[in-house]
């Protein structure tokens, strides 16, 4: 084991030594600096040396945080990445995936899902600590979607009762995830209505009744 990956602590900042009492300002700017940082060059070409420049402190600032450069890229982007989602709850399925579509649009724009988790899904395959903690985060997502989304539509009869909640986190996330990260084509609004529509049949809720024309008065002779 590496004397890098021997620091690494359950997600948790090292304590610093002491009496020291760390900065708060100095703490956010550091990581602001890192998440900027990963997103430019990576977390192969990553170094504290380019983060504390960037953030405008001394590498020592940051050494009495976080005791690697894996610990720092751990905890920051799991704090980030594990911020919780709005509430969903619209009151049908179609309103919720409405809604959760327009959130992951957002969200999947920002550097945290476009560079940088495909960056360190990529890094995950050479270094366990990564994996392990990718997939947490991973699974912690599917949870919060697949647990409240599916699970109220499952109670409100708009689902079946067997809907597998991993299989529906899959086809809700998978195809926008590829647009916005793989694909890099931003999603219309047609688009989204149309992905809402698909995504609600994949899972076997009832298709959307059709709008009953308005029966219109006979024309007077």
């Amino acid at each position: 084991m590496t004397a890098e990956k021997s620091h690494v602590t359950s997600g948790k900042r090292r304590r610093p030594a002491g009496a020291a009492v760390l900065r708060g300002e100095i703490t956010t700017a550091i990581r602001r600096a890192l998440m900027q940082e990963l997103a430019a060059v990576g977390y192969g070409r990553l170094s504290i040396e380019a983060v504390a420049r960037r953030a405008g402190v001394g590498k020592t600032a940051i050494y009495r945080r976080w005791s690697s450069k894996l610990e720092l890229v751990l905890e920051v982007v799991a704090a980030a990445a594990g911020s919780k989602l709005p509430a969903l709850d619209t009151g049908t399925l179609r309103g919720d995936l409405t809604l959760l579509f327009q959130v992951l649009a957002h969200a999947l724009r920002h550097p945290l899902a476009s560079q940088i988790i495909p960056d360190l899904l990529a890094e995950a395959a050479r270094n366990p600590e990564i994996d392990e903690t990718l997939q947490a985060l991973l699974r912690a997502k599917q949870q919060e979607i697949g647990g409240s989304l599916v699970a109220r539509a499952v109670r409100r009869g708009e689902l079946p009762a067997d809907t597998d909640p991993d299989a529906a986190v899959d086809l809700i996330v998978g195809p926008l995830y590829w647009r916005l990260a793989i694909a890099r084509t931003a999603p219309t609004e047609a688009y989204l209505d149309a992905l809402v529509e698909a995504v609600a049949a994949g899972l076997g809720a009832a298709p959307t009744p059709p709008r009953q024309r308005a029966v219109l008065p006979a024309a007077p002779a």
